[in-house]
């Protein structure tokens, strides 16, 4: 229940500037009818409850699932079976995907049936499969990132030369539709989950990026779908806008209608779970149950959802752009802008990266530089299409091909997690927000601009929404990296190897040390250079998605523990060691203590005992490394506030 708390005050702080701003244009500029009033608030509602429940859903469903995958694919000794597994994953979660066909039926009705909607979804979703093989065998492989992703783009503008502006538009919005609410998370998880078996120096980096990855998929589909078949341009007459009527009718038309395709597109990718888990995973019963549990949550969360988001966000949406559009058009800009810094930021896959970036880099980079960044390139991106729908010149490819090419050229002068990350925030800023609220204000506008195309200029804000985060989070990792560069962390030079203490070790010391991800190898170096020899190392993340305890203080994810057993006599030596040059004190740090382990004479057995110290012994410890009794509760104190960073 406190979970769900949790998630229910997240997207509570995220919604209500939404419903603030759309309030503040209904009573101003817009006036719509009161039932679109009413229908929007009780749809906010119940976007609230099913946001909340959906969040919680993922955390105990989708994202044990996506662990459960990538240790299948990562520990595969067969390409053949890796290739097939990534490809089903990534075509049965994209076919689930709400986001894609809501577009397609838009992209149906905006052609007048020239394109259908489930034909697109299933090219699009192929795509998406093709692009997640690649993907994963490039994560496993370790080959460049950045490179793969430059030639990822390079050959989707080429492919750009040879199709119409329709179709550019639809291509490239389509890539955004396909990172939604429910693809995000399973993708994120897949990730993480495929770094974490591989290992290695760059496995924080290899948590990111994925996402980025399937976002090419649909472009490189929908495009080469037109070029094989000749078709380079759409022709047809868009179906007239009607706004619903009434308050409870279309809540009650909807939420049977969006529970069945929500059930419908959530149950290949279950049953290909529990298939594989039957004849292979053998998970126990109480994580199944605790899955099967998170799969109801994410169901029902979804169709409230997407409930609310059709019953109260889609005409409110249309209404306002056609109205600004028609009796302010100079605000079209203005009003974009805020609307796009605002609606990101209920964006539940925006929310699901920033939890899955402040997890793996261990509060390094906090969520919260991720959302204000994206905040603003969102808000810049919906007010420039805002102006391609005013100003004729102004062409979609005016934006992208500077925009990305931009972004490719800093991919590989920006700090490497930075790089993952980028890509990953253009595919989950482009969310059921956007495919619904910020789509249908574009389309409402267009359709009322003389000089406009609802097929050329309509669409394409999804795609302007899926650019602007991956060059201006660029921009801050190209930054970030650079300050590396002009003021380098200083690391303190490892020691030269201590001269051991002479005579027989009598007592032992059990040291302890808590450290970041990929700490853990210069945490041996420095205590080896100072006299210990081996260490134990253990990593934070639990079985089962659940934290790991050590003397009942909870290790937060990603962290890494260190044990030594060493001669009492460096123990402080040691511990203040990896203290001071591992500046465990900073920003996401970790913590270092000791326990009295007994005396253990090496002529004698060993044998594992409490022992006083001596007033000198006490006397000799730091305060930051004191005894156990003094030591563990500090440990646990700052343990938690990295935990909160």
């Amino acid at each position: 229940m406190s979970l769900l708390k949790r998630k229910f005050s997240e997207v509570s702080r995220s919604l209500l500037p939404v419903m603030a701003l759309v309030l503040l244009l209904a009573f101003t500029l817009v006036r719509p009818p009161a039932d679109v009033i009413w229908r929007f608030l009780l749809g906010s509602a119940l976007l609230l409850f099913g946001l909340s429940v959906f969040l919680l859903g993922v955390d105990l469903g989708m994202n044990p699932i996506g662990d459960h995958m990538a240790v299948e694919v990562a520990t595969s000794k067969s390409g053949v079976k890796v290739a097939v597994i990534a490809f089903l994953l990534g075509f049965l979660v994209t076919v689930a995907e709400p986001d894609l066909l809501i577009l397609g039926y838009q992209v149906q009705d905006a052609s007048g049936g020239t394109i259908q909607a489930q034909a697109m979804v299933y090219m699009v979703s192929a795509g998406v499969g093709v692009l997640i093989m690649f993907g994963t065998f490039r994560l496993l492989r370790g080959r460049s990132y950045p490179l793969f992703m430059g030639l990822a783009y390079l050959g989707i503008f080429v492919l750009s030369l040879f199709v119409s502006e329709e179709f550019l538009a639809i291509s490239f919005d389509s890539s955004g539709a396909t990172t939604g609410a429910l693809t995000t998370p399973f993708i994120l998880a897949l990730s993480a989950g495929l770094s974490r078996v591989k290992g290695g120096k760059s496995s924080e980096e290899d948590s990111f990026g994925m996402v980025g990855v399937m976002s090419a998929g649909p472009m490189y589909a929908l495009m080469l779908m037109s070029i094989l078949t000749g078709q380079s341009s759409i022709q047809g007459e868009a179906a007239e806008f009607m706004p619903q009527q009434g308050i409870i009718e279309p809540l009650v038309y909807f939420l049977p209608k969006e529970f069945w395709g929500s059930l419908i597109a959530l149950l290949p990718l279950t049953a290909f779970f529990f298939f594989l888990n039957f004849i292979h995973f053998k998970a126990p019963r109480r994580e199944i149950a605790r899955i099967v549990k998170g799969l109801i949550y994410t169901l029902l969360g979804l169709t409230v959802f997407l409930t609310g988001v059709y019953a109260g966000f889609l005409d409110m949406g249309q209404i306002i752009g056609r109205s600004i559009a028609q009796s302010h058009p100079w605000l079209l800009p203005v009003v974009g802008f805020f609307i796009g810094m605002i609606v990101v930021l209920v964006e539940p896959a925006v929310i699901v990266l920033g939890q899955q970036i402040e997890e793996t880099t261990g509060g390094r980079i906090p969520g919260k530089i991720i959302k204000i960044t994206l905040s603003i390139g969102v808000a810049l991106a919906v007010m420039l299409s805002m102006l391609r729908i005013m100003i004729p010149d102004l062409k979609l490819w005016h934006f992208l091909l500077p925009g990305f090419l931009t972004a490719i050229i800093l991919s590989f002068r920006s700090d490497p997690v930075f790089v993952g990350i980028a890509y990953d925030a253009g595919g989950v800023a482009s969310g059921p927000m956007t495919a619904t609220f910020v789509l249908a204000f574009a389309q409402g506008a267009a359709a009322i601009v003389p000089t406009a195309n609802v097929l050329v200029d309509g669409f394409g804000v999804i795609a302007m929404v899926a650019m602007a985060p991956v060059l201006s989070l660029m921009v801050v990792g190209a930054v970030f990296a650079m300050k590396t560069k002009v003021k380098p962390r200083e690391e303190a030079p490892l020691p030269a190897h201590a001269s051991l203490p002479a005579g027989k070790i009598e007592h032992y010391d059990c040291l302890v040390a808590i450290v970041n991800r990929g700490l853990s190898e210069r945490a041996v170096e420095i205590s080896r250079a100072v006299g210990a020899r081996g260490a134990t190392i253990l990593h934070g993340r639990g079985s089962g998605g659940h934290d790991m305890k050590v003397f009942n203080i909870e290790i937060q994810k990603e962290k890494e523990i260190i044990f030594w057993l060493v001669d009492t006599r460096l123990s402080d030596e040691i511990a203040l060691a990896l203290y001071e040059q591992l500046e465990l004190e900073g920003e996401g740090g970790g913590a270092v203590f000791m326990m009295p382990s007994g005396a253990m004479g090496l002529d004698a057995p060993v044998t594992i005992g409490a022992r006083e110290e001596t007033e000198q012994e006490k006397a000799a410890h730091p305060k930051e490394i004191s005894t156990a009794e003094e030591m563990l509760p500090e440990a646990a104190e700052e343990t938690a506030e990295s935990g909160e960073q």
